[in-house]
């Protein structure tokens, strides 16, 4: 069975985003070039991304608005918005609990949850995400978007690995 994983980055009090959205804290605490370069091995092992439509909306109007970075996989935009799905982009209004369960069950690479406080929220509450890489970037932004936010009962989770670079700490999870 196909595994859904969250990799995702988030500042040290725990948000994905600042107060206007904003991703432009996601560095390390000095030269870049002291930084590992792991996203280019998680993303081998993926096919399918899921991102809600603000995520969708700012990867395409600011930080990547000539070029799709998800060439080649296959995207489900979670919308409510009547846009036109396109090559590899599937927007869509169903359940993403649903939708998950259904592409869990068919054969391929793994799923990687890319963002979307709401859609992590979603997935994370039904047990659907089988392992968190979360890198924490030493920033503290006070306020902005929350990567987790009130969940009713507690998750407890196993630490598989930990590895750090130019101040940014990765960890992975799994479900316990």
């Amino acid at each position: 069975m196909r595994k859904v994983v969250l990799f995702i980055a988030m500042s040290l009090d725990g948000y994905i985003a600042d107060k206007n959205g904003g991703v432009e804290w996601l560095h390390g605490q000095g030269d870049d070039s002291e930084s590992i370069d792991t996203y280019s091995e998680f993303i081998k092992s993926i096919d399918t991304v899921l991102m809600g439509w603000n995520t969708y909306h700012q990867i395409t109007t600011e930080l990547s608005p000539n070029e799709w970075v998800y060439d080649g996989l296959t995207t489900y935009v979670f919308t409510h918005h009547q846009v036109k799905s396109a090559k590899d982009i599937i927007m869509t209004d169903k359940d993403p609990v649903n939708l998950v369960k259904e592409l869990k069950e068919k054969t391929g690479k793994d799923i990687w949850i890319c963002g979307g406080a709401n859609l992590i929220h979603q997935l994370m509450t039904k047990k659907l995400i089988d392992e968190y890489q979360i890198s924490i970037i030493p920033t503290l932004l006070g306020k902005g978007i929350e990567l987790f936010g009130e969940l009713d009962k507690e998750q407890k989770l196993k630490l598989i690995k930990t590895q750090n670079y130019n101040g940014i700490v990765e960890t992975i999870y799994k479900n316990r």
